[in-house]
């Protein structure tokens, strides 16, 4: 069971996330969310992870140059695109970076899932998230996850939106998904993660 901790900010709960037995760690480089952080600092908190764990670098619409100096700045095990990237373009990053490119989709129903097919060979990765709102995502709501219930997936995927300690046992039991990601449902507040909920989601998940 693949775990992902989205949107760490500080080295507490860089730690705290690896400590609790995360296979994969969010950086956000998207200024107009509160779990933002600049290269600089995603590459000091990418340095603190050890090897066996993968960093994700989330971004929105960058800029091609932009993308490239983030790359190497951070040197990200993912790249996880949340706006409105083409599935030629992101065919052609993942002919040219070595990591790994995932593609986040706003999941509204069963028309979704079938334009999904779009990513097939283009991405490594299907992230399933709630509907865009004033962020791309990190909006704490889940989606209906009914819609993923016995879906016959063509490619890798994971389930995000609004999971949390309380439910996401419930989400595995229902959708089957190989890799969930957390992000507000570990925080008391926008962009301040807890150490606790981080052990308890991851808790939760190994339950599950």
């Amino acid at each position: 069971m693949l775990i992902k901790i989205c949107g760490i900010s500080t080295p507490e709960t860089m730690d705290a996330a690896v400590e609790a037995g995360a296979t994969h760690v969010g950086l956000v480089n998207f200024e107009a969310s509160p779990r933002h952080v600049t290269l600089e600092a995603a590459a000091s908190l990418r340095a603190r992870v050890p090897a066996g764990v993968k960093v994700v670098l989330l971004t929105v619409n960058m800029a091609p140059t932009d993308l490239s100096r983030a790359v190497d700045l951070v040197q990200p095990d993912v790249l996880q695109f949340h706006g409105r990237e083409t599935p030629d373009w992101l065919a052609k990053l993942r002919e040219t970076l070595e990591c790994e490119i995932w593609k986040a989709v706003g999941l509204r129903d069963q028309g979704t899932l079938e334009r999904c097919r779009q990513w097939i060979g283009k991405a490594d990765r299907i992230l399933f998230d709630a509907p865009a709102k004033a962020l791309p995502g990190g909006n704490g709501e889940a989606f209906d996850w009914q819609l993923l219930a016995n879906h016959d997936h063509k490619m890798d995927w994971g389930l995000a939106g609004g999971l949390g300690p309380d439910n996401v046992a419930e989400a595995i039991r229902l959708t089957a998904a190989p890799l969930v990601d957390t992000s507000s449902g570990v925080e008391t507040a926008p962009g301040q993660k807890n150490p606790a909920l981080i052990q308890s989601f991851c808790e939760a998940v190994r339950g599950a």
